[in-house]
This record gives C-alpha cells, structure tokens and sequence, in this order.
C-alpha cells in the first residue's frame, strides 16, 4: 500500500516499501561493484577482505539507507509539499551529504575493528568512501528517481499516514 504525507491543501505519494527495498538493494550491489577495487587497492587490504568489510559496511548502509531516505522522503512531503523524484539538485546534494555523514558515524569503529588501521588511518578510509559513495549516491538517486518514478496517479490510490 502506498504511504503518504498528508499536507492540509494536499497528498504526496511516498515510494511503496517493495520500490524503497529494489532502491537500496540495487544502490548496495552498485556500490560494491564499483567502490570494493579501488578501496583495495588504496588501503593495501586484500580483495576477498576489502569484499568482506565493504559487504558488512553495505548491510550497515542498507539499513540506514531505508531508515535515512524514507525519513527524509517523509519530511519533504511534510514541509515542501514534494515528492522524491521531484526533488532539485540543492536538495539532492543535501539528501547525499545527510545520508554519508550518520554513515561514516557509523561506519568508523567497523573499519577500526576490520583492518589493522588505526583511529585516524580507519577516518582518511572511511571519508574516502564517504566522499566516493556521496557522489555515487547522487548519480544513483538521480538515475534511479527518473528510471522509477512515482507515478501522479498514484495521489488518487494513497492512503494517508
């Protein structure tokens, strides 16, 4: 059933919980395919290692994720009276650095845990995938919103929340 946030002029549809796990499962397997080579390769870990850390890291962001974009989703029909996919670069940009910063808060003792580096080594790591995955999370969202978008018609279906 598809949620929504009720406004007192309107209804916005929110992303149904079946489209927000297709989101964060296909942005997951993107991110490792593309971020798990060059964190190898910069970090000096093993590949099979660097696969096993970066998949922990990705269940850790999976869960974020969803609980991060569909608050986030639920404020901006709230306050903005916008759906998602309607959502301007500023506030793309916004969603992304919202979304890597309570990751790498996060993230940072796992990799401490993981590898042999220490605080301040694990925080140059860690803000070196912030930063990759906060450009890919860009791209990613903006591709994704425009390959999936929430159907208008949807306003008419919504239940409200």
């Amino acid at each position: 059933m598809e949620r929504t946030v009720r406004t007192e002029h309107e209804r916005v549809p929110l992303r149904t919980w079946r489209d927000r796990v297709r989101q964060v499962l296909a942005f997951e397997a993107g991110g490792l395919l593309l971020i798990t080579p060059p964190f190898a390769w910069a970090s000096g870990e093993p590949v099979l290692d660097s696969l096993g850390l970066l998949a922990l890291l990705a269940l850790i962001a999976a869960l974020w994720n969803a609980g991060y974009n569909t608050m986030f989703d639920r404020l901006e029909a709230r306050f903005l009276r916008r759906r998602a996919d309607q959502r301007p670069p500023l506030w793309r940009l916004v969603q992304a650095l919202g979304f890597e910063g309570g990751l790498l808060f996060l993230t940072l003792p796992v990799i401490v845990a993981w590898t042999d580096m220490g605080w301040l080594e694990a925080l140059v790591a860690d803000l070196g995938l912030a930063l990759a995955y906060t450009v890919y999370a860009y791209v990613f969202n903006w591709c994704y919103d425009r390959i999936f978008p929430i159907a208008p018609d949807q306003e008419r279906r919504c239940s409200a929340s």
